[in-house]
């Protein structure tokens, strides 16, 4: 009879309590439920290809210089965004589906779409997938089952971008950002300049907003289709534009010309758009030929990309009336 100290001997019984604790987790749904499953089949099968995946040569939509804090391991979360990128042709890696989702029509084309671009398709926990946004920076991230792994964007030189703006039929239209470090801005002002028909973007290379993943959900598909430049000084490469004969105005609420009056907006242009609390930088004011302002009543200033939007959009008005 052991002892009353002993740790061992006979215990009570459960009574039936620690039956659930034998019945085991809930397993992955069988192949014929998943949705998906034809589209990981066919990334699989063209993993086992000697061949280099497109998508996993580093390809973009630019050139070949890969923009900082892009690396291939950032994550875009959320069924519309991943939709969308995949849609547009986004670079990525891999796509992450948390297993036993429901049917969903996005995920089911976000499968499709990654299977037909030969990406990687990974069904994880949705614990996994949680694990991956905390350490891709997003934390608590409403990922709601999906996430796409995406590689560097790739830019266009300075001197690319205004070779793509003055081989184009209509009139040189570029816009560049000046010391705008919001991501969510760079994205929206690149959908307006896609939207108003400009040529390309221009962003420092240096303390400023790159193309990322927040850039990419932002700009809801457009970088895709819209070319980026990075310059390594932004005054410079303004001043390259001018003497390629294009005029350089800055958007700034002290400027001392109107927007309505700037006649600047009927040749090849570059606009340049200042932060939102700065604007533009005293170098890059200096070079610009005219400095427009947004006539506004009850703020202080207008955000960056509703300022782009704005202008772009008086740019093309100002076009349209001469032809």
């Amino acid at each position: 009879m052991p002892s009353k100290n002993s740790k061992k001997g006979p215990t009570k019984g459960t009574g039936g309590k620690g039956k659930r604790a034998l019945q085991g987790k809930k397993t992955t749904l069988p192949k014929e439920q998943r949705h998906w499953y034809e589209a990981k089949q066919r990334s699989r099968a063209a993993n086992r290809s000697p061949q280099q995946h497109p998508a996993s040569a580093g390809r973009g939509a630019g050139g070949s210089r890969s923009g900082p804090g892009s690396g291939g391991q950032e994550l875009l979360v959320g069924r519309n965004p991943v939709v969308e990128a995949l849609r547009a042709g986004m670079p990525a890696r891999r796509l992450f589906i948390v297993n036993s989702l429901d049917a969903d029509e996005r995920i089911t084309e976000a499968a499709k779409l990654a299977g037909a671009a030969d990406l990687d398709i990974s069904e994880v926990s949705r614990a996994e997938l949680d694990r991956r946004c905390d350490s891709n920076g997003q934390p608590g991230a409403a990922h709601q089952g999906i996430a796409l792994q995406v590689l560097p964007y790739s830019y266009k030189s300075d001197t690319e971008l205004l070779d793509i703006a003055t081989a184009a039929e209509s009139p040189p239209l570029l816009v560049a950002l000046d010391s705008v470090t919001d991501p969510h801005n760079l994205g929206a002002v690149a959908r307006s300049a896609a939207a108003f028909g400009a040529h390309g973007l221009l962003i420092p290379e240096r303390r400023a907003a790159g193309v990322t993943a927040a850039a990419w959900k932002t700009s809801a598909g457009t970088l895709a289709r819209l070319p980026v430049a990075q310059a390594t000084n932004l005054t410079r490469a303004l001043r390259a534009y001018k003497k390629a004969g294009l005029f350089v105005a800055g958007l700034d609420a002290g400027g001392d010309t109107a927007l309505a009056e700037l006649d600047l907006a009927t040749g090849p242009l570059v606009l340049v758009i200042g932060s939102e609390g700065k604007g533009l930088s005293r170098l890059v004011r200096e070079t610009c030929d005219a400095v427009a302002g947004i006539p506004i009543t009850g703020a202080e200033s207008l955000n960056a990309s509703v300022a782009a939007g704005v202008a772009l959009y008086e740019v093309i008005r100002r076009r349209s009336a001469l032809e």
